[in-house]
């Protein structure tokens, strides 16, 4: 049976932040992952974990200013010791959260930089980030994510992030896929999945088009729910998407799996 999480930055949006852990219980999740925790205390965020009786299941490493429009920086060359920096506190805050693993966003690519320049500034970084979340027991994951919404986005396809994982060469970086960006990107859903498994931790979802909750677009998610299921992937999937109606009023498609 697939082992949902919900995605606090993108559901219950109805709600503060800190109000949106005790939706997702009530919801039936027995898990949550969000993008960033760094503007909220650990003490208040581990609370709301305990309290609700959830998992932290996942967050990003800090990605530069958001509200700016940056995505990441793990790819820029003259942000090097602010990544490095990064891996600390989002260490300080996992630990906090028991949170076993944190995804990399790898940024959006400056014009007038050589792309082999940037391919390695994310290959340094990585290479750190997975030797030092490493000595914690903390997993790293890499995700490739659409130039469709993110246009520029350095990584974009399945086989470049796994190119990039065997160029690391760590046994702690891993693939986390997301089916609504690798739809938009390369379409082969079922197969890709099946062919990486063994090195995808983290899955996460959307409908394609809009970014809907499933059933709201192209992709025949009780297809691949059953055939993850079938291939299986023990790990959680993340619902990544924008609530077409509400949040709770979009959930009838996961009642089956809760």
């Amino acid at each position: 049976m697939p082992k949902f999480n919900a995605n606090l930055t993108m559901l219950f949006n109805e709600l503060d932040f800190l109000e949106r852990f005790g939706a997702a219980r009530d919801a039936g999740f027995r898990g949550v992952e969000y993008l960033f925790p760094y503007a909220y205390h650990k003490h208040d965020l581990v609370e709301r974990l305990q309290l609700n009786g959830l998992t932290q299941v996942l967050h990003n490493l800090p990605a530069g200013d958001w509200a700016a429009g940056e995505r990441g920086i793990a790819c820029l060359p003259e942000r090097i010791g602010e990544f490095q920096d990064g891996v600390g506190t989002a260490i300080e805050y996992a630990q906090a959260l028991q949170c076993t693993q944190l995804n990399c966003l790898a940024g959006i690519a400056p014009r007038g930089l050589d792309p082999a320049t940037l391919h390695d500034t994310l290959v340094r970084n990585l290479r750190f980030a997975a030797t030092e979340l490493g000595r914690v027991g903390i997993r790293l994951l890499v995700e490739p994510c659409n130039t469709r919404d993110l246009p520029g986005f350095f990584l974009n396809r399945s086989q470049q992030a796994l190119d990039l994982i065997d160029a690391v060469g760590s046994d702690n970086l891993f693939l986390q896929y997301d089916i609504y960006h690798m739809q938009v990107m390369e379409g082969n859903l079922a197969s890709s999945i099946e062919r990486h498994l063994n090195r995808i931790r983290h899955l996460q979802i959307a409908d394609n088009p809009g970014r809907g909750e499933p059933g709201t677009g192209e992709i025949n998610y009780p297809f691949l729910f059953a055939f993850i299921d079938r291939l299986g992937y023990g790990g959680w999937i993340g619902c990544e998407y924008k609530p077409v109606k509400g949040t709770v009023q979009g959930l009838g498609w996961i009642k089956p799996y809760l």
